[in-house]
């Protein structure tokens, strides 16, 4: 058996067009200045706390 007859089968059916949601904004709304403070307290804190291990 060659390999065009042994590859036939992948070639069956047409690869699906693309989802439509892979075609939204690339890129998300900026964050607010609040929203954007209380991430950063929030990081703050959890970078200076030991971390614990679940048991």
């Amino acid at each position: 058996m060659d390999s065009t007859t042994r590859d036939d089968h992948a070639l069956a059916y047409p690869e699906p067009s693309a989802s439509p949601l892979w075609h939204r904004h690339p890129k998300a709304p900026p964050l607010p200045p609040a929203q954007r403070r209380r991430n950063y307290e929030l990081l703050d804190t959890a970078s200076r706390k030991p971390r614990t291990t679940a048991a």
